[in-house]
């Protein structure tokens, strides 16, 4: 699928999610908030955060769909969890989060359902749901799963992150990118869904291992 195809078809997902979230109620064309929200996944600072990371993420999610108690809902927080992306920032979530409490009431979300979008996004600070957060959990599950992938897939996910870290020097990026999976690690369980500990818990730790080992690896 071609770029110009590939987005075509998110803006029609985009625009099926968000007149599902309305209820179809009367409201703007959803066709500029979704244009708007591509142009964001697609700025140039992005390697790995970009449009196949929002595909990624909504395909997992269509994947965990039965496990969650407002799709629509859940697939919103996908387009907006990283539409504010800056690899030397730390509070992307957050201006996310609020980009779609002023976007959302906009395109004709009612306030409950914007404000739900909101905390779904802030949860993709911490992917530590309560339990019972269903919704929670599928948005969670479905971000991570780049973890449970191939081993070129993982590699190539790792490569994009590193470009995106480059004005990092490599002993600081190695520290702190060692630091991140250790703690993945030390979590009971990276993914909360019935599906997604199934069939990516153990993926994701063998990856994880794997890169950590790496990363201890003395460069030649």
């Amino acid at each position: 699928m071609g770029a110009m195809a590939a987005d075509e078809d998110l803006l029609h997902r985009w625009t099926a999610t968000l007149l599902t979230a309305r209820g179809h109620a009367p409201g703007p064309d959803p066709l500029p908030y979704g244009e708007n929200l591509l142009a964001r996944w697609a700025e140039p600072q992005r390697r790995y955060h970009t449009t196949s990371h929002l595909r990624a993420v909504l395909d997992r999610i269509d994947e965990l769909a039965s496990h969650a108690s407002d799709l629509a809902v859940v697939q919103l927080g996908a387009w907006f969890h990283d539409a504010v992306y800056r690899p030397d920032r730390s509070e992307n979530e957050e201006r996310s989060a609020a980009l779609a409490e002023r976007a959302l009431p906009e395109a004709g979300l009612s306030p409950a359902r914007t404000a739900e979008v909101a905390r779904l996004v802030r949860l993709t600070v911490t992917h530590d749901p309560a339990p019972g957060d269903d919704d929670g959990e599928v948005l969670c599950d479905a971000d991570l799963a780049i973890l449970a992938t191939d081993a070129d897939t993982y590699g190539g996910y790792v490569a994009a992150v590193r470009e995106e870290y480059g004005f990092v020097p490599d002993d600081a990026f190695r520290a702190g990118r060692a630091a991140v999976l250790r703690q993945l690690l030390a979590l009971p369980r990276l993914f909360r869904t019935p599906y997604g500990a199934e069939h990516w818990e153990a993926p994701a730790r063998r990856n994880l291992t794997a890169e950590l080992a790496e990363l201890a690896r003395p460069e030649s």
